[in-house]
């Protein structure tokens, strides 16, 4: 068998297992190698934490199964990533990158990787990540957790990874699988994804069931596809969508598309109404980015977009610290613990902090001020005259008043934004964003371009970057060559 994995895509890899060219298990074989030879070995990236014991006898079942009745889905057979805080019912641990987990078992899948799984993805295993998704500490590198070590930029490796879903960006950048999950809180997936040139999709809050799934925020946090093509997310997103009677949000979403990649359209960008906030959001963007951004606006033009420059968010300068994630950590993360039944390593936040506390050359390289914060400080009752003073000051500022305002009052499609510089208010407001890559600098570290629009919006997102990857091919492989 002759098919080479590196940088396939999704519908490539089907297409291999169909005319027998490769199977499942030959893919599994093929990214097992690659992470040996490049993850673990030659530049020692970092971005695999566990691997799936059982992946091999799962795409060799996925094999037969296709032999006897075809396959299930797009998915069938495609081995995929998850970052560590996402729940599998297997023989894979779920930390966080925590050493404090290290030996925590979920009890069942999350929704989204039954759905993955109901589709025919081999999930081979588990990404690593920015420790607690970069809530536990001032200072701490991203893509750096005490159970996983430091994650690299295979394109700079003295350049940042971006957090926190470090891993998964790394491993679908090279070709460590077929795409990854990841999650975001406020740019967790948007800013790993625009430095190593692969497609990240925040999606609406709600859009994936948050069940299973070690929580930042109830109000921000949602997992989404990482994947080295648009069509590819699209793909992983249709098994990760759908309602779940455990997590209230997916009800609102109401009836969802059956094939996000049906909204893939070459010509998606002409008429498209794009507005750029430029006050703000371009004062920390180095020149040499702003040069990358403003050469993907002028293709934009040429593709017939219809550019709103300035667009301005009239609330950006309001937008500043909140206690939502503070004071909504602490309630999320004991409710999940307490959902990991009587085996579990540590049941209450308290505990964490004391076992890295009794382990701080392991566990406290850059200490844990936001564990402490959010245990002494918070009640975990949701209760605090500030808590809800910022949450509502949040869905006004950054909702209401904010993205909602400037594209009513613009008539936008979707907001265009460098890298990931709009993803707070994004977050905050829970609308979606997609970044797609749109070139590198002189240090050949990768830059993306970021679509924001309203809730549900994500066809849009995808239709507006399809046809802008389409027309520019702007993802940069990373140079692995001399370590396999």
């Amino acid at each position: 068998m002759s098919f080479d994995v590196a940088e396939a895509t999704i519908d490539q890899m089907q297409a291999a297992m169909a005319s027998g060219e490769t199977t499942s298990r030959g893919l599994v074989l093929q990214y097992l190698a690659r992470i040996a030879a490049s993850d673990k070995d030659g530049l020692t990236l970092n971005s695999v934490l566990e691997l799936n014991p059982d992946a091999l006898f799962i795409a060799d079942s996925l094999d037969a199964e296709r032999s006897r009745t075809g396959p299930r889905s797009p998915l069938h057979g495609i081995p995929v990533l998850l970052k560590d805080n996402i729940d599998t019912g297997d023989q894979m641990h779920t930390s966080a990158g925590s050493l404090a987990l290290a030996q925590s078992f979920a009890p069942r899948d999350a929704r989204l990787v039954k759905g993955l799984r109901a589709a025919g993805a081999v999930i081979l295993g588990k990404a690593n990540m920015t420790e607690f998704a970069n809530f536990m500490t001032a200072g701490m590198p991203t893509g750096y957790s005490s159970r996983g070590g430091q994650v690299l930029n295979p394109y700079n490796l003295s350049a940042a990874t971006g957090g926190s879903s470090a891993g998964s960006a790394v491993a679908v950048a090279c070709s460590f699988c077929a795409a990854a999950v990841g999650t975001e809180t406020s740019g967790s997936i948007l800013n790993p994804a625009g430095r190593n040139s692969v497609v990240g999709l925040k999606p609406t809050v709600g859009l994936v069931s948050r069940s299973g799934i070690i929580p930042i925020s109830r109000s921000q946090d949602t997992a989404g596809p990482m994947a080295r093509t648009v069509r590819d997310a699209a793909l992983l997103l249709n098994a990760m969508t759908g309602s779940d009677e455990e997590d209230p949000a997916t009800a609102a979403a109401g009836p969802l598309p059956a094939d996000y990649s049906a909204f893939l359209d070459p010509d998606g960008l002409k008429g498209a109404r794009i507005g750029i906030p430029r006050d703000y959001y371009f004062e920390e963007v180095e020149e040499e980015r702003r040069g990358l951004f403003d050469r993907a606006v002028e293709r934009m033009k040429e593709l017939g977009a219809v550019i709103v420059d300035p667009a301005d968010i009239p609330t950006s300068r309001q937008i500043l610290y909140s206690s939502v994630l503070l004071n909504e950590f602490k309630n999320g993360l004991e409710h999940y613990l307490s959902r990991l039944g009587p085996g579990a390593p540590v049941r209450t936040l308290g505990e964490i902090i004391a076992f890295n506390h009794a382990h701080p050359l392991e566990a406290l390289r850059y200490g844990q001020s936001l564990l402490l914060d959010a245990e002494y400080r918070t009640s975990g009752s949701l209760t605090e005259t500030a808590y809800l003073r910022d949450r509502l000051t949040d869905l006004k500022l950054c909702r209401t008043e904010g993205i909602d305002a400037v594209m009513r009052d613009h008539r936008l499609a979707a907001l265009l934004f460098p890298a990931d510089f709009g993803s707070r208010i994004a977050a905050r407001a829970g609308y979606p964003s997609l970044i797609v890559p749109a070139g590198r600098t002189a240090e050949g570290v990768p830059f993306g371009v970021t679509f924001t629009a309203r809730a549900y919006e994500e066809p849009l997102l995808f239709r507006l970057a399809y046809a802008f990857e389409l027309h520019t091919q702007a993802r940069a492989v990373p140079s692995l060559k001399s370590f396999l």
